[in-house]
């Protein structure tokens, strides 16, 4: 690959599966997100774009460090990659387990999931490349916040008719 294909194959992937979550959240904001009880603590939805999109950009640079230094696949890069694939793919899990089955507490189950995932994605990063360990540090504290988000609106809305999981 060449020398700016692999990074930007790298930024590119995650928003891969952030975009298709979003279109799916997209569909269910107006029509059900927001009629349920949400925390006041809740950001606006326009930060969410923005803030996912930077998270996913970094993650991926991320990942493309680790590919790099660790000898991609076959080498030491192995399995640090496998931890970020498999955060990567709890976290394209999300939006379709809360917006498309409107399940806030499966969501939270992926969540927490997800959350150790990606801790362990970070400490297997710091082995092959500091820097990239170091970068997944936001979306360590953003996917805190967002469990916590989403433990409240479950909780808020247990007793609901608008969750199938209660």
């Amino acid at each position: 690959m060449s020398d700016y294909m692999a990074p930007a194959f790298g930024v590119i992937l995650p928003n891969i599966g952030g975009i298709a979550g979003g279109f799916m959240t997209r569909g269910n904001l107006k029509t059900w997100y927001e009629g349920l009880k949400l925390p006041s603590f809740r950001p606006p939805n326009k930060v969410f774009g923005p803030v996912w999109t930077s998270l996913y950009c970094s993650m991926g640079y991320a990942s493309y460090m680790v590919w790099r230094d660790g000898g991609g696949f076959g080498g030491d890069a192995a399995m640090p990659l496998a931890w970020y694939g498999s955060q990567l793919a709890l976290n394209w899990a999300w939006a379709p387990i809360f917006f498309g089955l409107h399940s806030p507490k499966w969501a939270l189950v992926d969540g927490i999931c997800m959350w150790v995932a990606i801790a362990g994605t970070i400490y297997n990063f710091h082995f092959v490349n500091e820097t990239a360990a170091k970068l997944l540090l936001p979306y360590l504290g953003w996917v805190t916040f967002a469990n916590v988000l989403t433990a409240k609106i479950w909780y808020d809305n247990r007793d609901t008719k608008a969750l199938k999981d209660k």
